[in-house]
């Protein structure tokens, strides 16, 4: 029995030895990013409560301050058990190598300094027009042949999410041209080009005429594009880049985000509203106009981090004009903030809401934060958070610092935020 107790002792011993080592290994990958942003000229607040120790490597020599003291050493030491603050003084970029109790090395953390920044919140709420990266792929099923049979002429060849792009060797514009090609084939094998995971695939499939109107069919659903209401989060006016929405758009059956040949924004009016409930998201409503002159600018991607493009240089007259500046992730706090939204016609409003989690380095980003509307005037209209308010600016100490992603469906007033530096990474590739 002894020897029993103290078998057992020692797995405990290990077992809490593993524990305590195996715990800073697994905060480092999955609390602490590869990467952190900090703002030249601002003070920023750290506190990771880690046993780790930090150690600064850079060439430049003076361009840190350390809990306001000069950083003078190019291999300097921070204990990540204690709070402490950093105060970048210009433009550069350097890395940080985290070591357990300043020992085992773990990972290496790459900090860049970036310039002041200033964007314009909107909280414009407009009509969203995408058309697809070829011709999407829904779902597929079965038809009835000529002589009654059951068959599936895509099972095995097409899949939910597929994007064919080309049959025989000619590139689709739009859904039309893919029936027209099914139609005209009489029957005949039909070369086709499709994108599946990034990756091309040449295919076939042969269309079967139908007994119920003798047309051919493939037997699958698809899509060519997708219409519905947003809100613009920001524009850019040194660059006429705007961001919107905070989530990519995805389709609506496949809950895949839509890779996008090309898109626009257009004016839009708020109808109506349905409040949002409990279990059932609400939704504002509106009139599109699809016209040239409601037309607001192109959009050239859609990412998870939104969606993102340039606006007409002859409509940037419709947009605000105060910048703010933006607020980093490690400077955004639990408390008090609005956000701007157009709930009413075209109107643009200030509301308070409450930020009551901050969850830096989320992994998934559009979730970075967790927001309370408080505003009397949006609770009494919309119940909280609904569809088409997506996209509305976050505003906190003077700075934009996100937008609303996401509401909780048990309960419209609360919400998702994700962080306005996670958009601005985006604008480098439409640069």
């Amino acid at each position: 029995m002894k020897n029993k107790n103290k078998k057992s002792l020692r797995c405990g011993i290990v077992f809490i030895i593993f524990i305590l080592f195996i715990s800073p290994y697994a905060a480092s990958y999955y609390y602490i990013p590869k990467e952190i942003k900090m703002m030249a000229g601002r003070n920023h607040d750290f506190e990771f409560n880690l046993p780790l120790q930090a150690k600064i490597t850079t060439e430049k020599i003076g361009v840190l301050k350390f809990n306001n003291k000069p950083i003078e050493s190019n291999n300097f030491q921070i204990d990540l058990r204690s709070p402490f603050s950093i105060h970048p003084t210009q433009q550069s970029s350097f890395n940080v190598k985290l070591k357990l109790l300043g020992l085992v090395p773990l990972k290496t953390v790459k900090v860049d300094i970036i310039p002041p920044k200033e964007v314009i919140p909107c909280g414009m709420t407009v009509g969203v027009n995408v058309s697809t990266e070829g011709i999407m792929v829904l779902g597929t099923g079965s038809v009835i042949a000529m002589n009654g049979e059951e068959v599936t002429p895509s099972r095995g060849i097409l899949k939910t999410g597929d994007l064919i792009l080309k049959v025989n060797g000619k590139s689709l514009e739009n859904k039309e041209e893919l029936i027209s090609f099914i139609e005209n084939s009489k029957g005949k094998s039909l070369n086709i080009t499709i994108k599946r995971d990034n990756e091309l695939i040449e295919t076939s499939i042969t269309p079967i005429q139908t007994s119920i109107d003798k047309s051919y069919k493939i037997g699958a659903w698809v899509r060519d594009k997708t219409q519905g209401i947003g809100t613009i989060t920001y524009y850019n006016p040194k660059n006429n880049i705007f961001g919107a929405l905070g989530h990519g758009i995805t389709d609506i059956d496949t809950r895949q985000t839509i890779p996008i040949k090309d898109g626009k924004i257009m004016k839009a009016e708020i109808t109506s509203i349905k409040k949002g409930q409990r279990g059932m998201p609400g939704e504002l409503t509106g009139a599109i106009y699809d016209t040239k002159e409601a037309l607001l600018g192109t959009i050239e991607l859609n990412s998870n981090q939104g969606i993102f493009g340039k606006i007409e240089h002859d409509k940037i007259k419709y947009f605000p004009k105060k910048k703010f500046p933006i607020g980093l992730q490690n400077e955004i706090h639990e408390g008090k903030a609005t956000i701007l939204s157009n709930i009413s016609n075209d109107k643009v409003e200030e509301f308070e809401i409450v930020i009551q989690k901050v969850s830096r380095f989320q992994h998934d980003i559009s979730k970075g934060m967790i927001i309370k509307i408080t505003d009397p005037r949006l609770l009494d209209k919309t119940n909280g958070i609904i569809q088409g308010m997506s996209g509305s600016p976050i505003i906190q100490d003077g700075k934009i610092i996100g937008a609303v992603t996401h509401v909780f469906v048990h309960d419209p007033s609360k919400g998702y935020g994700i962080f306005i530096e996670n958009m601005l990474k985006n604008e480098t590739k439409l640069e």
